[in-house]
């Protein structure tokens, strides 16, 4: 029998907790524990309501604990599947051309921002503080995303940045943690932290010509690629975090 209003109260709770805790609703559904529970357990402010009309929507079309259970780990396990297929896009800013269309670097960054869950790992070498950046970065870490931005330094830059320290940018923003390249000092001057990128939940990567500033995102020429699934955003993300486990990059304090 269709269950229309608990697939789509599903299918949304699982588009806004993300594979693992969608898993851990499905387990305390499966035990048979209550709404209260899980809203403790899991329920972030920005989860909280999906959450809710879950069990609403198992009271009002009868739906079992096991059986919501069950149909929630069948639906991660097809989110999953599909996300392992890999697609790569190219993205664009600047003049437009007619054959490509250009899709502004600074909507697919905010685009991939948004759909962090779990995780958010960045890069850059500049940073300027932007609203469209400010306002996704400050809701990831409303739904509890664990963010993580290395940028460049002044003096790290040896001259070459002026004006506030990059990581200014970012102080406004609740939980984010800030990282840099703590170089040895015998790897020489000109070395320069230049990576620009971000990775979301280790499933998504956009590797990029540009900056988080506003005009990398929006008015200059920049070029980029935006692979969902596969490999690469893992070992991106991977490769990250054991810099940081290893002290090559080390934690950044405003």
């Amino acid at each position: 029998m269709s269950r229309r209003g608990f697939e789509a109260a599903a299918e949304a709770a699982a588009e806004a907790l993300g594979p693992s805790r969608t898993k851990d609703l499905a387990g305390l559904l499966t035990r048979g524990h209550g709404r209260e529970r899980a809203l403790t357990e899991l329920a972030t402010p920005g989860v909280r309501e999906a959450v809710a009309k879950v069990y609403e929507a198992l009271a009002e079309e009868s739906v079992s604990g096991p059986e919501a259970g069950a149909y929630l780990r069948g639906y991660v396990a097809a989110q999953l599947r599909a996300r392992d297929a890999v697609q790569v896009r190219t993205v664009w800013s600047g003049p437009a051309t007619p054959a490509v269309p250009v899709r502004a670097t600074a909507q697919v960054l905010v685009e991939v921002i948004d759909g962090a869950r779990d995780e958010l790992l960045a890069m850059t070498y500049a940073a300027r503080s932007y609203p469209a950046l400010t306002r996704a970065l400050t809701a990831a870490s409303a739904r509890g995303v664990r963010t993580h931005v290395v940028v460049e330094t002044l003096a790290g830059a040896g001259g070459l940045l002026s004006g506030r320290e990059p990581a200014q940018a970012f102080a406004s923003i609740p939980g984010l943690s800030l990282w840099h390249w703590a170089r040895d000092p015998a790897s020489g001057a000109r070395s320069r932290q230049h990576a620009k990128l971000a990775v979301a939940d280790r499933r998504v990567l956009f590797l990029g010509s540009a900056n988080l500033t506003e005009s990398a995102a929006r008015r200059n020429i920049e070029a980029g690629v935006l692979v969902r699934g596969g490999q690469a955003p893992r070992r991106a993300a991977e490769h990250m975090v054991e810099l940081q486990r290893r002290g090559v990059l080390r934690r950044l304090r405003l």
